[in-house]
């Protein structure tokens, strides 16, 4: 046999090369566009900074050689896998491509992710996973099952130690599912992504229900009844400008704090927030504005938000600081507190804890919403994941008290009882442990079931329990609050109490984990 020369065995290289960024052919990438999906290397091209993708693993091959699969091989196996840079920040990516045996994952496509994650915690770098996968590499058996849960342990371990993001860009099904799950936050493509453990046949065949992929894991499913996905995009570009942008938030890891922007103090004076509190306390406002106006120009990104609207959740930025905001909406369900919204706010507050984003509590909350539903799918345990995600929480805590602060959701939101850093209410907050025409009828029933006339007696004492205690001044006298301020101050005060916090240490007692009552 001849002996290569240098030059061919560059040639080789080149060959090599030019073959693995063909994925599955020609053919299948042509088919892929087709379904209005972009393939794994041009979602890496988008989402990197021009040219900085550093590719690992490039020329792996399955080692399968059962059913076929020894006379079919592809470089790369199914996954790229590497590492580069999103706007000058290190970052970690996996991206599956359906262009080779339908993204389905074998046991070296496992390997390579694992490779890649392992990688990323040595580094201290978030992983971004883009998923079009499926499902497992039914030829390798237990391999590719194996596979998945060396992924899920690795998810697991890297929990609250990098930052994992999960971009849904076509299939992803069965047990595949289970990896993004465990991750921060879960993107969907709209249209062409969807998420299940069992698909509609398998459905249809057990509980008779007939329903499309669509309707059983598309993107707004997820995104309005399940909670499963954190953002529901129109495309595959708004997608990864979303992962871009919420990068932007959040720290590369746990011992790190996000990246402040450049940030010139002028007049942070907000008039507009005077006006915006209603005449009537039963008549609702949209918090979002009280945010926009708090919050520095166009910062705030909402997360969920098509999910348990009763409650917003999302970051922005104060005085160029990067923060988290939990905030009850009065414009949904006059801001009750109920299972979904408990859930949502609990994993969002935990986020932000993992990785020193400190957070703001905006509340205008009548209490937890009553009902048999609400009661018998638990509530009780529902709520006390939010209770207990405050509690534990060590970062700068700050709550600010628009209107209702009533009974257990008062303590719940970020209480001063509960380790909140700084309370400070506006003078329209009405704190108190339920609504002033309850409470009434409670105290004072018998006086008013003997009075000549009961329903100008209920509104008398009404009139007396409101001026008492729908008012923040009783709970500033007690320290429970710590400074009564005008709305159109509260941008102000923010920023300086969040700057004030900046260095704050705390520690909670020393113990493996917490349980909190999932």
């Amino acid at each position: 046999m001849k002996v290569k020369t240098n030059q061919e065995k560059f040639e080789i290289l080149e060959r090599k090369n030019a073959e693995a960024l063909l994925g599955g052919g020609e053919k299948r990438i042509e088919a892929q566009h087709k379904k209005g999906k972009l393939t794994a290397r041009e979602r890496i091209a988008l989402l990197m900074d021009e040219g900085s993708f550093e590719e690992i693993g490039k020329f792996v091959m399955h080692r399968c050689k059962d059913f076929g699969l020894e006379k079919e091989y592809y470089l790369g196996d199914g996954v790229v896998t590497g590492y580069g840079t999103v706007n000058g920040r290190l970052v970690y990516v996996f991206a599956q491509d359906f262009t080779v045996f339908g993204g389905a994952l074998s046991e070296t496509f496992a390997e390579k992710i694992c490779k890649i994650m392992d990688l990323a915690m040595k580094s201290g770098a978030p992983v971004i996973g883009l998923n079009d996968s499926g499902g497992a590499r039914i030829q390798e058996g237990v391999m590719s099952l194996a596979g998945y849960a060396d992924i899920f342990y690795r998810n697991t371990l890297a929990s609250g130690v990098i930052p994992q993001i999960s971009a849904i860009m076509g299939p992803c099904a069965g047990g595949a599912v289970y990896s993004p799950a465990i991750t921060d936050f879960i993107m969907m493509v709209e249209n062409t992504s969807y998420m299940f453990v069992t698909g509609p046949n398998v459905v249809k065949t057990v509980t008779h229900e007939v329903v499309t992929s669509e309707e059983l894991g598309g993107a707004s499913t997820h995104s309005t009844k399940s909670g499963v996905t954190h953002f529901s995009c129109s495309n595959e570009v708004s997608c990864i400008n979303d992962i871009k942008r919420l990068l932007s938030y959040i720290p590369q890891n746990c011992e790190e704090t996000a990246p402040a922007l450049a940030y010139e103090s002028t007049d942070e004076i907000r008039k507009e927030l005077d006006k915006i509190i209603p005449e009537n306390p039963n008549q609702p406002y949209d918090m979002k504005e009280v945010i926009d106006h708090i919050v520095d120009s166009d910062s705030f990104f909402e997360v969920h938000k098509n999910y348990a609207e009763n409650i917003v959740v999302g970051f922005a930025r104060i005085g160029g600081r990067s923060i988290g905001i939990v905030a009850n909406q009065p414009a949904v369900m006059a801001g009750v507190l109920d299972i979904q919204a408990s859930m949502k706010a609990a994993r969002f507050v935990r986020f932000c804890d993992c990785f020193n984003i400190p957070l703001l509590v905006l509340e205008d909350v009548p209490g937890f919403m009553p009902g048999t539903n609400q009661e018998w799918g638990g509530i009780i345990n529902h709520g006390a994941k939010l209770l207990y995600a405050f509690c534990e929480a060590t970062v700068p805590r700050i709550t600010v008290i628009t209107r209702k602060a009533y009974g257990g959701a008062y303590d719940v939101m970020n209480s001063k009882h509960i380790g909140a850093d700084m309370n400070f209410a506006w003078p329209t907050a009405e704190i108190a442990v339920m609504g002033a025409k309850g409470a009434a009828e409670i105290i004072f029933k018998k006086e008013i079931a003997v009075a000549e006339n009961p329903e100008e007696k209920l509104q008398e004492k009404v009139d007396e329990y409101t001026e008492k205690f729908a008012n923040p001044y009783r709970a500033a006298h007690r320290g429970y609050i710590d400074e009564v301020i005008l709305p159109s101050d509260t941008r102000q005060k923010l920023i300086r109490s969040f700057k004030m916090l900046e260095n704050k240490v705390a520690n909670l007692p020393r113990k493996k984990h917490g349980n909190i009552p999932l």
